[in-house]
């Protein structure tokens, strides 16, 4: 993708002022979309899965200028439980960068096809689908991921449907995911 070098963010407060600029509120997601608590990540911070298959929040890498993730929840409603929704937007120093990232999240899905996201959370039976610009429909973005899987929680049960979209954009990732329940 072309874009141009100067308006590119090279700063961590130009990286995280864009960031906060394009990154969805609840509305993108549909009305009666509310933000849960946490709402926000720590932007100082990122998840890196460890080598027991569980994330935890470390400090930004130096190839990171900034990134965000907040978090958001379609509320139960009837015999539909909630929905668990998150956005991610990470700003790199450059493509080269970001691109790495993709390549993690293929590495850590074969290393850990079941993970561990909070004490009460866990997502398994990963599989993951990555389409370079031009494959399968991909004509819009330098890389795609999907991640597909299955959720389980202690207050919605499971095994719910479980999906991770990632896309790289020259030196962004912009992520989004969604974490099932009953119904």
């Amino acid at each position: 993708m072309d874009s141009d070098p100067a308006a590119l963010p090279r700063t961590a407060a130009r990286a995280t002022a864009l960031i906060r600029e394009i990154i969805p509120d609840p509305t993108a997601f549909g009305p009666g979309t509310v933000r849960p608590t946490p709402y926000e990540s720590d932007p100082r911070r990122w998840a890196v899965l460890g080598d027991d298959c569980v994330w935890q929040q470390q400090p930004l890498p130096k190839g990171v200028l900034a990134t965000l993730t907040r978090f958001y929840e379609i509320p139960a409603s009837g015999a539909k439980g909630p929905v668990r929704l998150s956005a991610v937007v990470t700003v790199h120093r450059t493509p080269e960068q970001a691109d790495w990232e993709n390549a993690e999240v293929l590495e850590e899905m074969m290393r850990c096809p079941a993970q561990r996201l909070r004490a009460d959370e866990t997502i398994t039976s990963l599989n993951d689908v990555p389409n370079s610009l031009g494959d399968s429909g991909n004509d819009y973005a330098d890389d795609t991921l999907t991640e597909l899987g299955a959720y389980t929680a202690s207050d919605v049960g499971g095994p719910h449907p479980y999906i991770w979209e990632q896309t790289r954009i020259g030196q962004f990732t912009l992520a989004v995911s969604a974490k099932g329940a009953k119904g």
